[in-house]
């Protein structure tokens, strides 16, 4: 049985979801210190005017080394409200947006205390819609080697930069929504997929 280790994500992008897919059971770390500019709190869309950004604010602790279990969600702005309404305006006319749309609203309602947790539930929401039946677990303590475990993270990453050489990920062109302003644009948000493949997404996956 093949356990991937991963950071936690917001609205995952496919790699992330094609990572889950191929594994028998995902550990999610909860005890590193936190990275900024990651998809620990961000996702890719794609809109009329091209890709789009969504971040989830967040408070980090007094320390400058605070863990991602315990990132704070910061309500202070109306965060929530935007990103519903970035989501619908870019995959309002794909063809499966009104099939999944429902499930995904209360993210966009009920405020989460922690990031970790507003992620893991995304992630079990996710997983229940491609049915991806997979046991999903946080680590316990940071540990720089998991033996038994294949260790993927910072492999994702939106930064080329920082992403790690031995993946070797590449994502097949699929139809988006707005294919004829722009060409495709890989491993967007897994929302993405979603909208626009529907039920075909666990295949490409």
């Amino acid at each position: 049985m093949e356990t991937i280790l991963l950071n936690t994500a917001y609205f995952p992008p496919v790699q992330y979801m094609a990572k889950v897919k191929a594994c028998d059971e995902l550990l999610i770390e909860a005890h590193e210190n936190y990275g900024k500019q990651s998809y620990r709190n961000r996702c890719d869309i794609m809109t009329a005017n091209g890709i789009m950004t969504l971040s989830v604010p967040v408070t980090k602790g007094p320390t400058p080394n605070t863990h991602t279990r315990d990132i704070l969600v910061d309500y202070s702005t109306r965060w929530q409200k935007l990103h519903f309404k970035g989501i619908e305006s870019a995959y309002k006319n794909s063809p499966y947006y009104d099939y999944y749309i429902d499930n995904l609203l209360p993210f966009f309602e009920r405020k989460e205390k922690y990031l970790l947790d507003l992620n893991t539930r995304i992630l079990h929401e996710l997983m229940d819609i491609l049915q991806l039946r997979r046991p999903v677990r946080l680590t316990e303590d940071y540990l720089p080697l998991h033996e038994g475990v294949q260790d993927l993270r910072d492999v994702i990453h939106p930064k080329p930069s920082r992403r790690r050489a031995e993946d070797t990920f590449t994502a097949k062109p699929y139809h988006q929504t707005f294919a004829e302003r722009y060409p495709f644009a890989p491993n967007l948000s897994v929302l993405d997929l979603l909208f626009n493949t529907g039920p075909d997404a666990l295949a490409y996956l």
